[in-house]
């Protein structure tokens, strides 16, 4: 396939050029009709391919022209044999993904360490998860993937598992034995489900964790916007043929996007498609390579310390994408949190994330080498700060509780509720998320029982001032939980 072309991004500057008189949606008629600061700001051209599915651009929901020729040239790109476009981020792509593979009352393996919108699709299918847990990292206090011998002593234990579904690579840069995982589940005729929302660039470089299509695995979310240079919110879903059928895959993904979709995006991800088939392992090289370096320079930085193959626990297990750069800052004696405010406000340097022990920084390629010489400069003046003192107060890592499930998710969230204090929900099975986003892996998800390690964490993390959320009381004081049965 010729990947030097851009159907769908070539059709609408086509289009565009044309100048047809427009007598359909969008209101804002090419600009002219909305807030003149923000079309000032925005620009025209923009505005100009802020289009609807009319037929010389194709439908997303049964496209036949631009859009599928775009999605098969994705599909080439990302070794699939089917590629869906989505414009409604990975949260939709893995929703439907899921609803691809299960049904009503059917077991699927999950890590505990789940996205959010994994949970979403738990609620909407009815699936009953069998929850695995991950490997837990006492070091840096995060969750990496789950081990093959996990699940294969589950697949093993339960002969009904319907799919396995994997966080492949984790939002921290740790990838699982993918290849390995999917050769044991496909022994038990049982697809592989991967969320791969952070791992786009996987495809375009040898040097990084083997991607979802190249291990085999059925189907996969894929975030292009969070590393691949698409617009926010612009996602695909990748299918493999075989135990999923690419044509019930297209039917659910039509069920579950906006009819009014973003041409804008999927213009995007056309766009990014051809520059990473034809730029990609250049712009990762130089990724990988400046990721190296400044970890290399932080790691020499007294107090800091970067997750890496030298540290990763279990090494021979898991693998690290090089360019996700997790620092520790723990032996400094403050959170991660703490060092995110200080960088944002001294150094006008935002992060990925950050929670109780590190920041997380994301490369890609396009970053300066004064953006690079920013970070080391503003990370050492806070590591030399508080090593002023004369005792650092020692940050010890608590993991994330493993609860124990109860009842589904789905039955959880249906479920008759009553409103209690959280300080006061030990034993309790609780019928909302706690979670701290990012990165989104929940606390407590519904149906899972209230603990009192639980309760700690999640106070701790409020302390600290980090995002906690998912419940309907914002200040997470009180929290629904199941009323008894009896």
């Amino acid at each position: 396939m010729n990947h030097h072309e851009t159907p769908l991004f070539t059709a609408l500057k086509d289009h565009i050029a044309r100048d047809p008189i427009q007598f359909h949606i969008p209101g804002h008629k090419r600009g002219r009709g909305m807030n003149n600061v923000f079309r000032d700001f925005i620009g025209t051209n923009a505005l100009e391919m802020d289009l609807i599915n009319i037929a010389p651009l194709d439908d997303l929901h049964h496209p036949t022209g631009p859009i599928k020729a775009a999605q098969e040239l994705a599909a080439s790109a990302f070794r699939a044999d089917s590629t869906f476009f989505s414009v409604q981020g990975t949260s939709s792509a893995i929703v439907a993904m899921i609803m691809s593979a299960v049904k009503p009352g059917d077991k699927i393996l999950v890590p505990r360490n789940i996205h959010k919108s994994v949970l979403t699709a738990l609620i909407i299918t009815g699936a009953h998860p069998i929850f695995l847990h991950p490997k837990l990292d006492e070091t840096f206090g995060i969750a990496h993937g789950l081990s093959v011998e996990s699940i294969k002593d589950a697949l093993t234990q339960h002969s009904d598992i319907r799919a396995v579904l994997v966080t492949n690579p984790t939002y921290f840069g740790v990838a699982c034995d993918l290849k390995r995982i999917v050769e044991i589940s496909h022994a038990f005729g049982v697809p592989v489900l991967v969320d791969e929302a952070h791992g786009t660039h996987t495809y375009f470089h040898d040097s990084l964790p083997l991607s979802a299509m190249a291990a085999g695995a059925d189907i996969a979310a894929t975030s292009v916007h969070k590393l691949g240079g698409s617009l926010v919110g612009a996602s695909i879903l990748n299918v493999r043929s075989g135990i999923i059928d690419p044509l019930h895959v297209q039917v659910i993904m039509s069920m579950l996007t906006t009819t009014s979709t973003s041409y804008l995006m999927l213009a995007s991800l056309d766009a990014a498609r051809q520059d990473l088939v034809l730029h990609g392992r250049e712009r990762f090289e130089r990724a990988i390579q400046m990721a190296n370096r400044i970890r290399d320079e932080i790691n020499g930085i007294p107090g800091l310390r970067c997750l890496d193959k030298r540290v990763l626990q279990d090494s021979a297990t898991y693998q690290i994408d090089a360019t996700k750069l997790t620092i520790s800052v723990k032996d400094l004696g403050i959170r991660g949190y703490d060092v995110e405010l200080m960088l944002r406000k001294e150094f006008n340097i935002e992060v990925e994330l950050s929670d109780l022990y590190n920041i997380l920084c994301i490369f890609t390629g396009s970053e300066t080498e004064n953006d690079m010489a920013q970070l080391v400069r503003g990370l050492r003046f806070i590591a030399e700060g508080f090593s002023k003192y004369s005792r650092t107060p020692e940050v010890s890592v608590k993991l994330p509780p493993l609860p124990v499930l109860q009842i589904t998710p789905r039955e959880a969230f249906y479920a008759k509720t009553k409103r209690v204090r959280l300080s006061e929900a030990v034993g309790e099975t609780i019928a909302e998320t706690i979670m701290v986003y990012p990165p989104g892996i929940p606390i407590l998800l519904p149906g899972e029982m209230v603990t009192q390690e639980a309760i700690d964490f999640t106070e701790e993390n409020l302390r600290a001032g980090l995002p906690v959320q998912g419940t309907d009381d914002p200040e997470i004081q009180y929290v629904k939980v199941v009323c008894s049965r009896s």
